[in-house]
C-alpha cells in the first residue's frame, strides 16, 4: 500500500519589533561582593524586542571555577538573534567593565500573545 508523504509542519510566523526603553525598576547583581550576588533596583535605558514566540525553556548551566574574585557569573540565558530565532548564550564567568558595576540580567514578560524581551546589560 502507498500513501502521499504527510504534508510540512505549519511555519508559524515571528514579528519582531525592536525599542528601547526606560524600565521603572529592574534587579540586578553588583560586582565586586564577595558572593556576588546583591540584588539591587536600577533604571537605565534598555533595548526591548517583542516577538510573539516565547523563549525555550531554561538550559541547566555549569558554574565552572570563578577566574578571580573580580568575576561576575552571568547565568545563561536565550537571547533573539537578528529575526533568525532566539539562540542560547551559555553562563559565564565576565569581568565587570568598571569596579561597582551592576549586571542586569536579560528577562522576558508575556504582554497578550506578545513576549517583550529586554536585553542583559551593565550599568
Amino acid at each position: 500500500m502507498v500513501s502521499e508523504a504527510p504534508p510540512p509542519a505549519p511555519t508559524r510566523s515571528v514579528t519582531t519589533t525592536t525599542t528601547t526603553t526606560t524600565p521603572d525598576t529592574v534587579p540586578g547583581v553588583i560586582a565586586g561582593n564577595p558572593a556576588n550576588v546583591i540584588i539591587e533596583n536600577a533604571t537605565p535605558g534598555t533595548t526591548t524586542t517583542i516577538v510573539n514566540a516565547a523563549p525555550p525553556v531554561l538550559r541547566p548551566d555549569v558554574v565552572l571555577a570563578q577566574p578571580s574574585p573580580d568575576y561576575v557569573w552571568l547565568t545563561g540565558y536565550w537571547t533573539w538573534h537578528n529575526n533568525s530565532g532566539y539562540k542560547w548564550v551559555a553562563g559565564h564567568w565576565e569581568l565587570p567593565p568598571r569596579p561597582g558595576s551592576m549586571w542586569v540580567a536579560p528577562r522576558c514578560e508575556q504582554q497578550g500573545n506578545a513576549y517583550k524581551y529586554y536585553e542583559g546589560y551593565w550599568t
